[in-house]
């Protein structure tokens, strides 16, 4: 997949896809310096990264009042900023890696989008009421519950992408928390799941 083939899939406007080129941009150019994904995948990187995070928009309701989301374990903005040039909402990236954070922070200045970038350990941060909490490739689905439940309100939704371990790390989290869970493969990798989470409860 390259960048005509995303704009297509996804009918990303045009001013839009100027934003993601930046972004694609910088990424090519901080990898060579810090590891922010793996070199394996950066050549795909519009299937891999960029079109991965993507998808998660087919889950999340867009309206005219902005929901504010959370993105654990941020890294090089997969998926936080990608919904975030998407439209999808007021976006808050948590990443304790300094060099990553400012990785995020220049593709925010250059693209101009709403998102925030949090240096720091989602456990020591003051936590906030959010709509949607979002993680991918960040730890297990019974870690991701407990670091982010302070954040969470009896309406508050969760989108993981998952690898195929998916089903075992539901069944070990049923231990401490209920909830209501709809699984979808991902459109980017047939072994890779889409965990969406509602109804959330610790037991």
């Amino acid at each position: 997949m390259d960048a005509d083939e995303f704009q297509k899939l996804l009918s990303v406007p045009r001013e839009t896809m100027v934003h993601f080129e930046t972004y694609a941009a910088l990424l090519d150019k901080w990898q060579r310096s810090i590891n922010l994904v793996s070199d394996s995948t950066l050549q795909d990187k519009w299937l891999r990264h960029f079109y991965d995070s993507a998808q998660l928009m087919e889950y999340i309701e867009v309206s005219d009042e902005p929901q504010k989301i959370l993105d654990l374990g941020s890294g090089a903005g997969f998926p936080g900023l990608v919904v975030s040039l998407l439209g999808a909402g007021e976006v808050h990236l948590i990443e304790s890696v300094g060099k990553k954070c400012s990785f995020m922070k220049q593709v925010i200045q250059q693209t101009g989008m709403n998102a925030t970038v949090h240096n720091e350990r989602i456990e020591r941060m003051e936590p906030f009421a959010v709509d949607l909490i979002t993680a991918r490739a960040c730890a297990d689905l019974e870690k991701l519950l407990d670091l982010t439940s302070p954040f969470m309100t009896e309406k508050t939704k969760c989108l993981f992408l998952k690898g195929g371990k998916a089903d075992g790390e539901i069944a070990a989290a049923r231990k401490k928390w209920s909830f209501d869970v709809k699984k979808s493969v991902s459109k980017s990798e047939e072994s890779g799941m889409i965990l969406s989470l509602s109804h959330i409860k610790r037991i």
